[in-house]
């Protein structure tokens, strides 16, 4: 990949689908980082979200292209990656394209946040001096929500030398969430969440059929440069079926 438009090509994507990533899911983990601040403190609360982002970051180490490049042939690993990509992508392309067409709800954070809330505040009152419990649940809030991002930065990045830009799009994200977080002081209900995970879902499948392709030897028709043509054939599908099933279900 010595061309200079093939290499911006690829980084720029890598970047653009850790950053749409990585910002559903901070979303949602700012959510109930922020329930549990308000309803137990905030001290456990961002200790909790410090050492859950403490821990990710031990994860993107462990599993960064420099390991896993010298454990496994690059062929062998663009096909495992390809397809694990696909499974991902199309399972947040296939929720997005219903909550489009109507026929499951959107994913609404501002009532998350009032049953986190809810349930913190039914949670037992006793408290030592440092509530374990607000660790408890701000830790994993960001673990949990973070390891599917761990996993598309890994993934994205793992079979060429885009580890950087792909760091970069998930960091520029997480800044991004907490500016907003301290800022406003509530959950960000107003993110077009599922435009997001739409987009993330076109551009993790693009980047699993392109890997497929790759590790089964196909040569791609002007090499990395076909990547926009596949994310704009995934789009036109996936939004002619949003078309369809609206059609089905008001018919």
């Amino acid at each position: 990949m010595n061309n200079p438009h093939m290499i911006w090509t690829y980084s720029g994507a890598t970047a653009l689908a850790a950053f749409l990533a990585s910002l559903v899911e901070c979303v949602e983990a700012l959510t109930i980082v922020l329930a549990v601040g308000v309803s137990r403190g905030w001290r456990a609360s961002l200790l909790g979200a410090g050492g859950g982002l403490i821990a990710l970051f031990l994860l993107v180490m462990l599993f960064s292209p420099a390991f896993t490049q010298h454990l496994f042939p690059v062929a062998w690993l663009q096909l495992v990656i390809g397809a694990l990509l696909s499974v991902f992508g199309l399972r947040w392309l296939r929720k997005a394209v219903l909550r489009a067409a109507g026929i499951i709800p959107l994913h609404d954070e501002r009532r998350i946040y009032q049953r986190h809330i809810k349930q913190m505040g039914q949670a037992s009152e006793t408290r030592n001096s440092f509530d374990l419990l607000a660790f408890a649940v701000s830790f994993k809030a960001v673990l949990i929500e973070g390891i599917e991002v761990i996993f598309i930065i890994v993934a994205v990045s793992a079979a060429r030398a885009s580890f950087i830009s792909a760091s970069v799009g998930a960091a520029a994200a997480l800044i991004l969430v907490m500016l907003l977080g301290v800022i406003l002081h509530k959950p960000l209900t107003r993110v077009p969440e599922n435009s997001l995970k739409f987009g993330v879902g076109v551009i993790l499948t693009t980047f699993g059929i392109f890997w497929i392709g790759e590790g089964s030897g196909l040569h791609w028709p002007g090499g990395d440069m076909v990547i926009p043509a596949i994310i704009l054939l995934i789009s036109t599908a996936a939004l002619l079926t949003v078309g369809f099933l609206r059609k089905k279900t008001s018919g």
